[in-house]
């Protein structure tokens, strides 16, 4: 495949994926491998790289929470890291230092389990987990149930280790990090929200490691700039729908139909 157009598949699938339960890393790997012949280690450096594209697209997409975030900082107190004025930020920053460790011994000295770890019944797993949150959803809205406002401490190492663990391919990090806030009692939008949020930082960095490590993968670097920025583009447009449609449609029939969808997704690749 030309490599321009290449650029733009990859492009264009990094930017659906990115936020849906079915890995963007495993998928684009399993297709540049499969398809187009690039060796398992090239294939997933640049889905890596490609991760700074949907950094860029969340970015843009959650900037004033974004600034509202960083405007708390100097309001932030110890005692006080988890009250709602500074809840969100006390998160961010936690969830990304358990990320980042997590990641780093994950990439560095557990590559020999990720077959184990990361396999397509891994993603159909997530499925299963995310149709029984839709139907665990469901019964808390009929007897109406209520849910956490904030997040909290527990939260913050348990998403953000979560999200290390989705450095390997084949780990849905949005799946994986919004089905956990989900069972920890957040309400839809305030989960996915989370979850893009958290993405930025770990997506940027994912990137930068991987260009000042291995510079830029797979093909030259004029189609490896242009797949970023169609990453960039298609997951901004990709993101806000699916924001339009967890604001207008019941959270447990968003939670069923994604994971009706990686179950589909992981069944048909291990066949």
């Amino acid at each position: 495949m030309n490599s321009w157009l290449l650029a733009l598949v990859v492009g264009i699938l990094q930017g659906i994926f990115e936020w849906l339960p079915i890995s963007s890393e495993g998928n684009i790997t399993l297709f540049l491998t499969a398809f187009q012949g690039v060796s398992p280690q090239v294939a997933v450096q640049f889905s890596l790289f490609l991760h700074g594209g949907t950094a860029v697209s969340a970015l843009a997409y959650y900037r004033d929470e974004v600034v509202s975030v960083l405007a708390s900082l100097p309001q932030w107190r110890p005692r006080e890291a988890f009250e709602s004025d500074t809840a969100d930020l006390s998160f961010l920053a936690l969830a990304t230092l358990a990320s980042g460790v997590v990641g780093l011994v994950a990439y560095t000295a557990l590559m020999d389990l990720a077959s184990a770890l990361t396999g397509s019944a891994f993603v159909a797993l997530i499925g299963v987990l995310l149709v029984l949150t839709g139907i665990v959803l469901r019964s808390a809205d009929r007897l109406s149930l209520g849910t956490r406002e904030e997040p909290t401490l527990f939260d913050a190492v348990l998403v953000g280790g979560l999200q290390g663990l989705a450095i390997l391919p084949g780990v849905s990090r949005s799946g994986t990090t919004a089905s956990a806030l989900l069972l920890r009692g957040h309400d839809g939008p305030s989960a996915l929200r989370l979850s893009f949020l958290l993405s930025i930082p770990a997506a940027f960095a994912a990137g930068a490691l991987t260009v000042l490590t291995e510079g830029v993968p797979a093909i030259d670097p004029g189609p490896a700039l242009f797949a970023l920025g169609v990453a960039a583009v298609v997951g901004y447009l990709t993101i806000d729908a699916l924001m339009r449609v967890v604001h207008r449609v019941a959270f447990w029939a968003v939670c069923v139909g994604l994971g009706s969808l990686a179950i589909l997704g992981g069944v048909l690749t291990l066949a």
